[in-house]
């Protein structure tokens, strides 16, 4: 049961005087504000994209009126990982997230923009979305994402792999001075068009190859803008210490804000490395380091078979990685590798063993057959060694092939939900589980990363109280972004809005089943609109391009 306290909030509204007109009038909801306080009862008046009353508002019109009785009513819940930086093209409902009252993506970890000639060609292997990358800046994305019109509030970062491709290409060196200019004169360029920082995907090619001071050199640049830096780090198991380590000194160096994306000890041999990894986030903070993390609420990670192969052979981009695969010596040497658990690169088709990795996605129809299978059952199958398997599949795919990977405990799951600077990101898109989206798996958090906090971590098992959940939901990211009015029930804040039913709210997406929206939320408001109304999409595509402070109006 919700622990209610009853009050009039007499400083953050008025009152008895004459009807007010609203756009929409809530009333009777359970209020949590997203400051982490307990929950009152209250009605909301929203006036255009703004919340202009909350209190007891006597009977007035209304263009509508939302009875919230029994309801929950928080903040809009942002995802601090989004990847629908396609799909809010492709789709801009959003469907996946708005389904559980997320209204504003946090586009990271990748970006596509700025964009040349070979980052373009170098995503379109990414990424199943039919959309033509035509746009060339920041500011042309964020344009082209909202003339499109989306359900949802979005940002981006500019990714570093990007830029580096921009200005080096994606094979395995060291830029040159002069490269290293023009790359950070791209970032600058990505900050005064609106980006929230630099990001980057360290366990990945071309990524991986950026060594920790070009890194430092990128992130002083986002700093002079008010930016911040966040990562995949470098290793989430056999070198988590050491790459949690190199993002805070990233942090320390450049002198901004960083955030760990989702936060993991992956592999059971490095299981009881979260305890030091927190230890060393703590002691960072106290320093003075604003570091926080994201997390997603599953103990399978999403990634694709280039995670299970070194990333040497993965230079160059996919043509060459497929090319280097077809060398009988090359392969040969590659699948030694695979067989060690190494420092030298992130191993994870090791740590998770062929049981615990299933494929998720296809390009090609012939492999559809698949999706849903461990790689121990296709092995099998096939009659091959899973690495052979491995190698094949991304040869006869022409991509890196989506998949699930086994890595980490319940018990650290929880241990980081409970850590106060720790958020919520999805590491997934937003697609509707409808039309061709249907003929391809993908991660249940696609679906159910919110809804699967709020039900069964906050509801049946406890570890969080409600109201800290939707702190680390909206005000917490807010916050970190540098987001203003956004992220709390407040007078003048924007109106985004969620409206749920706690004892109902639960994820429904399976490995085998995963297009299931969750369920329980009953109304979602964006900017002031309904874009969910009595748990159904309204078609509404009120959300706006959200920019960082860097941007040169």
């Amino acid at each position: 049961m919700l622990r209610i306290i009853i009050a009039v909030v007499s400083s953050v509204i008025a009152t008895t005087a004459a009807a007010v007109e609203f756009d929409v009038i809530i009333r009777n909801g359970s209020v949590y504000d997203g400051t982490g306080a307990a929950p009152y009862i209250a009605d909301l008046g929203i006036r255009e994209d703004r919340i202009s009353a909350i209190g007891q508002i006597p009977s007035g019109s209304a263009t509508l009126e939302i009875d919230a009785t029994g309801l929950a009513v928080a903040p809009g819940f942002f995802n601090m990982l989004s990847h629908s930086h396609l799909s809010l093209i492709s789709d801009g409902r959003a469907m996946s997230d708005v389904m559980q009252g997320v209204t504003f993506e946090v586009l990271s970890e990748i970006s596509f923009s700025p964009l040349t000639t070979t980052s373009a060609a170098f995503w379109s292997y990414f990424s199943n979305e039919k959309v033509d990358m035509t746009w060339t800046t920041v500011d042309d994305y964020l344009r082209t994402v909202e003339a499109g019109g989306v359900s949802v509030n979005f940002a981006t970062f500019v990714s570093a792999a990007t830029v580096r491709m921009n200005i080096i290409g994606t094979d395995d060196v060291d830029p040159t001075p002069e490269q290293l200019d023009k790359m950070k004169l791209q970032v600058a360029q990505a900050m005064e068009d609106g980006a929230l920082g630099l990001t980057t995907f360290l366990i990945y090619a071309p990524a991986t190859y950026a060594e920790t001071q070009e890194l430092i050199e990128l992130a002083k640049v986002v700093s002079r803008y008010g930016g911040v830096y966040t990562a995949h780090i470098r290793s989430e198991s056999n070198r988590l210490i050491e790459s949690v380590d190199e993002t805070l000194r990233i942090g320390r160096e450049a002198k901004l804000p960083v955030r760990i994306h989702h936060l993991k000890a992956a592999g059971k041999p490095n299981w009881h490395k979260m305890d030091l990894a927190i230890e060393k986030i703590e002691a960072s903070r106290r320093e003075g380091v604003p570091v926080t993390a994201d997390m997603y609420t599953y103990v399978a990670g999403g990634s694709g078979l280039e995670a299970a192969m070194p990333t040497w052979v993965q230079a160059g981009g996919y043509r060459k990685w497929a090319e280097r695969l077809k060398d009988p010596e090359i392969r040969e040497r590659v699948k030694n590798e695979m067989g060690v658990n190494t420092q030298e690169w992130e191993n994870l088709g090791y740590l998770a063993t062929p049981d615990g990795m299933v494929f998720l996605e296809f390009k090609n129809e012939a492999l559809h057959k698949y999706v849903g299978k461990t790689l121990a059952e296709v092995a099998m199958e096939r009659g091959q060694d899973p690495r052979d398997t491995i190698i094949d599949l991304v040869l006869e795919d022409g991509s890196r092939v989506a998949t699930a990977y086994y890595l980490m405990s319940e018990e650290n799951l929880k241990k980081q939900m409970r850590q106060p600077w720790v958020m919520f990101g999805s590491d997934a898109t937003a697609p509707a589980a409808e039309g061709r989206a249907l003929n391809s798996g993908v991660h249940p958090r696609t679906y159910g990363n919110v809804a699967r906090l709020l039900g069964k971590y906050v509801r049946e098992e406890k570890v969080l109280a409600m109201e800290e959940a939707i702190r680390k939901l909206t005000l917490l990211p807010a916050q970190s972004l540098g987001i203003r009015e956004r992220g709390r029930i407040k007078l003048g804040y924007f109106a985004d809005i969620a409206i749920f039913d706690p004892d109902v709210i639960e994820d429904k997406a399976t490995f085998s089943t995963p297009h299931q929206y969750s369920v329980g939320m009953e109304h979602v408001l964006v900017n002031g609109q309904p874009v969910v109304f009595e748990g159904r999409h309204t078609g509404a595509r009120p959300g706006r391009a959200i920019r960082g402070s860097g941007w040169m109006r």
